[in-house]
């Protein structure tokens, strides 16, 4: 949603219940995941496919013109599910002791995006590319928006000891573009499905209200 947001697309959002999901949300997700798109009778799943189709289609382009750094954009998209997982391992936990194991190994999948971000941007930012959000933005803000307010409780400051990630993070999650982009009772469903699956992170939730207000 943060694409179609960014390209300014007219467009309506149905959100799924993925504890309850519909049969019809399952006749159309092969994987029983989210996003889906719907256009006109045409069915797209999976969030790059949905992204590198709306980025041919609908101007402007958030990939870059330059066919290398276009490839580059894609490399570090698909390296999105390492990075994700290195922080899930941190909050998505049972135990301290499992959230302190997670934090002791996600340091290595943070700092090489803080080379890439340091040594291969050839930018001042504040997005990856430079000065304009891009579909790499995009693909990397929602695991960073989670991480971000996880933290807020866990307060490991592993962002800190990445200066670049910190800024690009700070950037994201500044822009109503990113912020906007998820469920009105995001951080209620967020709050809640950490204390359903009981993860260690849940014990430190007093008064998710009170900590969306801060």
């Amino acid at each position: 949603m943060i694409a179609m947001r960014a390209k300014d697309v007219e467009f309506e959002v149905t959100f799924v219940n993925l504890r309850e999901k519909p049969d019809w949300f399952l006749k159309i997700s092969p994987h029983g995941k989210v996003p889906v798109l719907k256009v006109d009778e045409e069915i797209l799943f999976e969030s790059n496919a949905i992204a590198e189709f709306l980025d041919e289609t609908v101007p402007p382009r958030l990939h870059p013109e330059d066919p290398m750094q276009r490839a580059r954009n894609r490399a570090w998209t698909d390296y999105v599910p390492t990075f994700s997982g290195a922080l899930n391992g941190i909050y998505y936990t049972k135990t301290r002791e499992d959230m302190e194991a997670g934090l002791a190994k996600a340091p290595k999948a943070v700092e090489r995006l803080e080379q890439a971000i340091a040594q291969g941007r050839g930018n001042d930012g504040p997005y990856f590319n430079g000065p304009e959000l891009s579909l790499v933005d995009a693909a990397y803000a929602p695991f960073l928006q989670r991480f971000v307010i996880a933290d807020g409780f866990l307060k490991t400051g592993l962002l800190d000891e990445f200066p670049h990630v910190k800024a690009w993070a700070d950037t994201l999650l500044s822009n109503e573009v990113v912020t906007g982009a998820v469920a009105p009772n995001f951080l209620e469903e967020f709050y809640g499905n950490l204390k359903r699956r009981e993860f260690y992170i849940a014990t430190l939730i007093d008064d998710p209200a009170a900590q969306a207000a801060e």
